[in-house]
């Protein structure tokens, strides 16, 4: 018997045996694709062939021809060295508020005024009304060269107060940036070291637009930069300047951190500025300074004092190319944001 008999069969047999044939073919490869698809519906995430060989692979998108990755915003919610990256919307954050939200803290929080950035004083402060650790005891500090820029009164609602520190005029940015860190210090020692038990620094040329709540509380609470987030250590503009006391090492730092908004215990706080203080003391007796100015200063601290909560760009965002998109802006900077 011939191995393939309908080889020696009239012509019309061979052509159905043709026919035949494609049919097994194509039920063997259908068969093959539903036992592939059964697999991949079990545990196998990857997409089938075919989207492979169209360039439409999972997670990616064709757009001018170029398979371009497309991500989701990362929220990393750890440091490498096992402290909080805060994000407001996390169950993390949400626990955070619990432990905190009936501890009867008192928080202080504290804006520089001087000059042309009173302009900035009444939206700070009403915002920070709405958003900032609402049902929270919270008082606000404002040091000043011009009480005057605080009328009319802001309204504040139950357990909130307003306290103005009067400082003496710093004409020049150069001489403000000498002296904030002293002028913090100073103000720690007298009034706010005996009336709260926290305390945060903020520029006042932010408006608060989303909720800030009880997450924030830590230690020591720095704030990723918004321009540097996600950057690659070589792009962190720390001070390289070995003759500065903010000078940090190539193998050192984690993070670079915004002067925007930091803040913490009391004491924790207090340290930190007398200890900036004392270093751009030390480096303007010396004819130095800083590139990055008190901002420098701090960066050098909190690589020596490691934050224990640290705030993501949600806190401090800026209207800008470089600023990450976010889950939910919660600070805004107004003086960053781009002409329209």
């Amino acid at each position: 018997m011939a191995l393939f008999p309908f080889c020696k069969t009239p012509a019309g047999s061979v052509r159905v045996s043709r026919i035949q044939l494609v049919l097994y073919c194509f039920l063997l490869s259908l068969i093959i694709y539903l036992l592939y698809e059964r697999k991949a519906g079990v545990g196998v995430k990857s997409p089938h062939p075919i989207f492979h060989a169209l360039g439409m692979d999972r997670g990616k998108v064709m757009t001018d021809m170029n398979v371009i990755k497309a991500t989701e915003p990362q929220t990393p919610l750890e440091t490498p060295w096992g402290d909080p990256i805060v994000w407001g919307d996390n169950r993390k954050s949400a626990k955070r508020r619990a432990k905190f939200a009936h501890q009867g803290i008192r928080t202080g929080l504290l804006a520089l005024v001087v000059g042309t950035y009173a302009r900035f004083v009444h939206r700070f402060l009403s915002s920070a009304e709405t958003h900032f650790l609402p049902g929270q005891m919270v008082t606000y500090y404002i040091l000043t060269d011009n009480p005057n820029c605080l009328d009319p009164p802001i309204r504040l609602g139950p357990n909130r107060e307003l306290k103005v520190v009067p400082i003496a005029e710093l004409p020049g940015w150069d001489r403000l940036a000498r002296r904030r860190m002293a002028l913090l210090v100073e103000a720690i020692r007298n009034p706010i070291g005996r009336e709260v038990d926290y305390i945060f620094c903020a520029d006042i040329d932010q408006e608060f637009v989303a909720p800030v709540g009880e997450e924030i509380l830590g230690d020591l609470v720095a704030t990723l930069h918004p321009e540097l987030y996600e950057m690659p250590r070589n792009a962190f503009p720390y001070e390289t300047e070995e003759v500065s006391s903010a000078c940090v090492d190539d193998d050192e730092g984690d993070y670079y951190y915004t002067s925007e908004l930091y803040g913490g215990l009391v004491s924790e706080i207090h340290k930190l500025a007398r200890a900036c203080s004392l270093l751009i003391l030390q480096d303007h007796a010396n004819g130095v300074t800083a590139k990055g100015l008190e901002e420098s200063y701090l960066n050098r601290y909190l690589i020596d004092h490691r934050p224990t909560c640290v705030l993501s760009p949600e806190y401090s965002w800026w209207d800008s190319g470089l600023a990450p998109e976010v889950p939910v802006q919660r600070i805004v900077s107004l003086g960053r944001q781009r002409e329209t």
